[in-house]
């Protein structure tokens, strides 16, 4: 069994059915103190409604950079990203972001984090802990609704940060390395985990990580960016059927396409190192 590396596609992202987020020429730059960084440099991509894509690459390369483009956090220096119809200009309801670091309120329990987003809309009391608890129960929290974040380990505190991304039941789950911080024990079941509530859920999500293996296992699709400026440099659509255990992990196919995919990314220089300057 292997994966397929497909080409970009040549038809304007507009014109196909079934896609939830279009990426056109997508450019983000930013100041530094040596003058104006190109970070990413013409990105056309589009998602599928209900697909997980995860975007792999070097250190450094602008993959969470390009995530906060897509949540309208970071403003584009040319090209334009779509989600359905409706072009983007900042953030909005239609797309959350799960972060590296969890950054629960403290002072609330459990509940009153997951409902937080929902209270700050303005919903009425009753449909935030009805909503709340519907979302701990998904997530495996259950019973610890009047915990509070110091109470829990690392895995916990990113269960409770993904509730809280899903409270307001957006179009598209973006998710920028949400593991990077958890040990690799902890890291294996989170991503399991997240299997099963994605798979509840059927959101369209994008998933940046430095882990092939976590990218093989969670994606429909992984994408591969150069090193900076970030260009798509090659993608494989992942033929693994779901739901997917973990022991799929250390099979042979799966280690395989770790190996291929690790291979073009390895192969990524920057401009600097490329010229050998």
């Amino acid at each position: 069994m292997s994966a397929k590396q497909m080409k970009q596609p040549t038809q304007p992202p507009a014109e196909r059915s079934g896609v939830k987020l279009q990426v056109e020429g997508a450019r983000v730059s930013y100041q530094a103190r040596t003058g104006t960084v190109l970070a990413v440099d013409g990105i056309d991509l589009d998602v599928a409604d209900g697909e997980f894509v995860a975007i792999v690459g070097p250190s450094g390369s602008g993959k969470s950079t390009f995530l906060m483009a897509l949540d309208g956090l970071v403003p584009l220096a040319g090209g334009r990203i779509s989600v359905g119809a409706r072009q983007i200009d900042g953030p909005g309801p239609d797309r959350a972001v799960v972060f590296q670091d969890a950054s629960l309120l403290p002072w609330r329990s459990v509940v009153d984090n997951v409902a937080y987003g929902l209270e700050l809309a303005g919903r009425p009391k009753k449909e935030r802990l009805r909503t709340a608890a519907e979302l701990l129960v998904l997530t495996g929290l259950k019973g610890f609704e009047d915990f509070y974040p110091d109470q829990l380990s690392g895995g916990m505190k990113q269960r409770v940060n993904i509730a809280r991304a899903l409270a307001a039941d957006p179009e598209i789950l973006l998710l920028d390395e949400p593991f990077s911080g958890l040990d690799a024990q902890t890291r294996e079941s989170m991503q399991a985990e997240l299997l099963k509530i994605w798979d509840a859920r059927k959101k369209t999500a994008v998933f940046v990580t430095h882990q092939i293996d976590e990218a093989v296992y969670l994606a429909d699709r992984v994408i591969a960016f150069s090193a900076r400026p970030a260009t798509v440099v090659a993608q494989w659509r992942i033929p693994f059927d779901r739901p997917r255990p973990l022991e799929l992990k250390h099979s042979r196919e799966h280690r395989d396409l770790e190996e291929e995919i690790w291979e073009v990314v390895r192969a990524q220089k920057a401009p600097d190192e490329a010229s050998g300057s």
